[in-house]
């Protein structure tokens, strides 16, 4: 893992021939899914009549992955392409399930360290990006969510960089990890392994991605590959979460949101490595109780269904970057997770891993003119570093000047 090489990254000069304009705007960007048809609900998926169908995610073999010159552009198209729920599934990953369940056993014993130690553990210059979070971020409702707690690090590098001025402009990426070796050793052990098997995986997906994109008529490629943009970063970040029980999550059954355990968001960086979710009940391992918990998306014609895939599967999501480099061939679907609410969902939490990787903070994007998220914080010319333009996200977000 070498540092980033600075050029300007796109997969092709203009918009693919043919492609109507899908406008600005999340809610504008969606185009036909391919998934089941399912009923249509309101645009912030609110209270729903019947439930939701659930589907299963296109799904690659390990063995057919690995192999460079296999064609799987059928199998990304239907999981990944424009008519595609924006996430994949691999199956039958070399050490993965150990890895999986050695990870998130751990994260209900972080959250239950004394609050003196998680608070050693924070990293407020960060804004929360490394070390413990809980109750930092907010829900859709503007409260602070204090449903799940998250442990952040980067399972690459403990130091991204020593350049003092990189660590004050690029916080969130650049600061040190902070690790409880002195109360929880075995997580960092435990959080490196899995983090550099997600991210090794997920190279070799997006080399099957990039080889995707280029056989869409775009031309040859006059900047960096997803697979060389990845593998030159040193920004991935692995997010340990850790869902609190909700003994009130009846509300949910009552009519609420199937966002009720985590908000509708979209990734923003290039592609997520995901685990499927570890249930426990008074510290007992326990299938899910309930089978209209667990990861929901919102399709490209604005249906939400449930999507699901195998514990022993690893799944990947596209992110907005790639999305928008990638002109809509590839695609970012916003996602939410719903908690138990049944009767014997009392006392129940969920343990789960994600991995962002995405670009380098000096790692220059080159964007269309049309782009489907974040239009305004693009400058006329198109092009800014990854670090910029996170920047000119968490400012957004934080509702402050760009």
């Amino acid at each position: 893992m070498g540092s980033a090489v600075r050029t300007q990254h796109t997969w092709a000069p203009a918009a693919a021939p043919g492609r109507r304009s899908r406008g600005q705007g999340r809610a504008a960007s969606f185009a036909v899914a391919s998934a089941p048809a399912a009923r249509p609900v309101r645009c912030r998926c609110r209270a729903m009549e019947r439930r939701p169908p659930t589907v299963r995610t296109v799904t690659i073999p390990f063995a057919d992955l690995k192999k460079r010159d296999k064609d799987l552009g059928d199998r990304i198209e239907e999981g990944l392409g424009p008519r595609g729920l924006g996430i994949i599934s691999i199956a039958s990953v070399p050490g993965f399930p150990e890895l999986r369940k050695s990870l998130l056993r751990l994260a209900p014993r972080i959250a239950s360290l004394p609050e003196d130690v998680k608070k050693q553990l924070e990293d407020p210059d960060s804004r929360y990006n490394f070390g413990w979070s809980h109750g930092k971020e907010k829900l859709e409702s503007g409260k602070l969510d204090t449903f799940k707690g998250s442990f952040y690090a980067n399972p690459v590098f403990d130091v991204p960089t020593t350049d003092n001025v990189l660590v004050s402009r690029y916080p969130s990426y650049c600061r040190p990890n902070i690790w409880p070796n002195g109360h929880l050793p075995e997580l960092e052990i435990a959080f490196k392994a899995l983090g550099k098997l997600m991210l090794e995986v997920g190279l070799m997906l997006a080399h099957h991605c990039d080889h995707y994109v280029m056989r869409q008529g775009l031309g040859a490629s006059d900047g960096e590959s997803l697979e060389k943009t990845i593998a030159h970063s040193r920004c991935h970040k692995g997010r340990l979460l850790y869902y609190f029980p909700r003994q009130f999550s009846k509300q949910t059954g009552e009519g609420g949101s199937v966002s009720s355990w985590c908000g509708w968001h979209t990734d923003h960086g290039s592609l997520t490595g995901l685990t499927s979710g570890l249930f426990t009940k008074n510290s007992v391992e326990i299938p899910c109780p309930d089978n209209a918990a667990g990861l929901y998306i919102r399709t490209r014609d604005n249906q939400v269904v449930k999507v699901v895939f195998d514990e022993d599967q690893l799944a990947y999501q596209i992110g907005e970057t790639t999305e928008i480099l990638s002109r809509g061939y590839l695609c970012a679907t916003p996602h939410c997770v719903q908690a138990p609410s049944s009767e014997d969902s009392s006392n129940v939490d969920r343990s789960t891993f994600a991995l962002f990787m995405q670009p380098d903070w000096d790692e220059k994007l080159q964007f269309p003119s049309e782009i489907p998220y974040h239009q305004e914080l693009i400058p006329p010319n198109g092009t800014l570093t990854f670090g910029e333009y996170s920047e000119r996200l968490v400012n957004k977000y934080y509702q402050a000047t760009p």
